[in-house]
């Protein structure tokens, strides 16, 4: 089933050369079906990058989905056009009366900084109390993640000793748990940050739980147990070429950085990388569309939300 995105957003070329059905806004007004409607708040300097990884992912099941694209008034974006965010981007005065069926808030290379002292952090409390109210359910990515948890629950993030990056071993901690189904019991995923949570602090919250994670890397996914809340601390929406580009970049500024864990064959960064993600990362974005949105998700839209799905008694 196709992704409804505006036609002329640079990823719909991208999409459309992957034989990914993207269906313009004409059609989709003319079916007879109410799409769900995702909100993706693009934290990412690599916006245009970045919106086509996650597009390539939201297109791959069953389901209508219209997607807008959210930005955040207060920071000033350096690595993209002002057109092409006035063209294709919302701000949350915008939508801020507003209901959706998912939420999806990106990472950001900002995970050294305290999270106060993120230029955009009180626009961004704004728009995650928002979501408790507006958003049926909302899926953190990384440095979303651990804003999430920190702003939500008040567990805060920690430095690491060198930078994470490459791709890591992880294990089902929930077997059971719809979002994991299909996952092998051993899967390959993406990480790339300075910073990490605590499993531990994690546990002391009986309203959240750990489904998967990695000896190494550590925490990979945690949910709420009232299935609104997602948080993933890798990037499993990467491409193939994402970390090589990011080594390639770091490089380029003197850093010296590592060589991503399990990612060049031979750790031979001349070697063409191998990806050994896609499909858990694949499977993690249609199983949350799927048993956390579309079977949950109220038909009116208006009703979305944490205080409408209390008040008819699904909290």
């Amino acid at each position: 089933m196709p992704i409804r995105i505006p036609d002329a957003l640079p990823a719909t070329t991208a999409l459309e050369q992957e034989n990914i059905f993207v269906m313009t806004e004409y059609r989709a007004l003319h079916q007879d079906i109410r799409p769900l409607r995702v909100l993706v708040l693009n934290l990412m300097p690599t916006k245009i990058a970045t919106e086509t990884q996650i597009l390539r992912k939201l297109s791959n099941t069953p389901l209508q989905i219209e997607v807008e694209l959210l930005r955040t008034a207060s920071h000033d974006a350096k690595n993209v056009s002002e057109q092409h965010l006035e063209t294709f981007y919302r701000t949350f005065k915008e939508v801020e009366h507003e209901h959706y069926d998912g939420l999806i808030i990106t990472g950001a290379p900002v995970e050294q900084l305290d999270f106060e002292d993120v230029d955009y952090w009180d626009e961004l409390v704004r728009i995650m109390d928002w979501s408790t109210t507006n958003v049926h359910s909302t899926l953190h990515i990384c440095w979303g993640a651990q804003a999430g948890l920190y702003h939500h629950y008040g567990i805060d993030k920690h430095e690491l000793p060198a930078k994470l990056s490459g791709v890591y071993e992880h294990r089902l901690v929930k077997r059971s748990s719809p979002l994991v189904r299909g996952f092998d019991d051993r899967f390959f995923a993406v990480h790339s940050r300075y910073t990490g949570v605590d499993e531990a602090a994690v546990d002391t919250h009986p309203e959240l739980e750990v489904v998967a994670t990695s000896d190494v890397a550590g925490l990979y996914i945690v949910k709420s147990t009232d299935n609104l809340r997602f948080f993933v601390f890798g990037h499993p929406e990467y491409d193939s070429d994402t970390l090589k580009l990011e080594y390639e970049r770091d490089l380029a500024r003197g850093i010296d950085p590592d060589v991503p864990v399990n990612y060049f064959p031979d750790n031979d960064p001349a070697r063409e990388p191998l990806n050994m993600w896609n499909s858990q990362a694949q499977l993690l974005y249609t199983n949350w569309l799927n048993y956390y949105v579309y079977q949950t998700t109220p038909y009116d839209i208006r009703k979305a939300g944490r205080a409408a799905r209390a008040m008819a008694g699904l909290v």
